[in-house]
């Protein structure tokens, strides 16, 4: 493994060499997850992507197109986490073809947009309770699927934001689902931890992505992280997000559990704006 002049690891990387990753919830190519699909491959690791629906299906498959010749051949299985016999089938294709995963990335969530735009005192109970089921309680359903396919070492890995412990306006009932996330990813290491499995979560600032465009205030939120945080001045991106993420998959990382690492340029840390 090797360092360039600014510190950062090279394309050359052999950080995640060997190591086999699911990843999950990548919708086009501006998602967290196709850059953390990229670090893995970048850092010597290789995946297995998922899809819902034939739209994104064919979306992901023009991305893997475009990564190294020897990755184009790479799985992509449809996973639908609020169907079970889905996920089940997903698991035995990877069982039946002796696949064994080194880590699992979850980047998945997703609300009613009218959930987002009004107040969070207006929330439905079905745009609740469906908040919660795709954004947290499908952390459990997959790793209740695929930590049989894990051995000791591997990785768990939660996409998260700071709206889950702190008022962030219009992001409302995915704040309380990214809670339940966090909370979800504390159990799970505890319970996955006699295995040798890690859990943890990447809670990363505000970035140009499909999902963060779609919350009003999206630009103001931006703006503010630049302009406060203490690396100031800087724009966040998916890479960097996505290579803390490859960090935590690595054995760099083996002693850490039950984790929210935040990659916001330390704007968290901030106690008066």
């Amino acid at each position: 493994m090797t360092a360039s002049s600014s510190g950062i690891l090279s394309s050359s990387s052999s950080l995640l060499s060997g190591r086999h990753v699911l990843v999950t919830g990548v919708a086009n190519r501006w998602s967290i997850a196709w850059a953390v699909v990229q670090s893995v491959i970048r850092n010597g690791g290789r995946v297995t992507l998922t899809y819902l629906g034939e739209s994104q299906k064919a979306t992901i498959e023009k991305l893997i197109e475009e990564l190294p010749p020897d990755h184009r051949g790479t799985l992509l299985l449809p996973l639908d986490v609020r169907n079970d016999d889905e996920v089940g089938a997903v698991a035995e294709r990877l069982r039946s073809e002796g696949v064994t995963l080194d880590g699992l990335v979850h980047s998945i969530a997703f609300a009613k947009r009218e959930e987002l735009d009004g107040a969070f005192l207006a929330t439905s109970r079905e745009g609740f309770l469906l908040a919660q089921e795709v954004s947290a309680f499908s952390l459990v359903v997959l790793c209740r699927a695929f930590a049989p396919l894990m051995r000791s070492g591997s990785s768990v890995v939660a996409m998260t934001y700071l709206g889950s412990e702190r008022i962030v306006p219009h992001y409302n009932v995915m704040g309380a689902a990214k809670a339940a996330l966090e909370a979800s990813v504390r159990y799970l290491a505890y319970d996955l931890g006699a295995s040798g499995i890690r859990v943890n979560a990447v809670s990363a600032g505000p970035i140009k992505t499909a999902s963060g465009r779609a919350i009003k205030g999206f630009v103001d939120m931006q703006k503010a992280v630049s302009d406060r945080a203490p690396l100031k001045g800087q724009e966040l991106t998916s890479e960097e997000v996505a290579d803390a993420t490859a960090a935590l998959l690595s054995p760099l990382m083996r002693a850490v559990t039950g984790e929210v690492l935040f990659v916001d340029l330390g704007y968290r840390q901030m106690g008066m704006f």
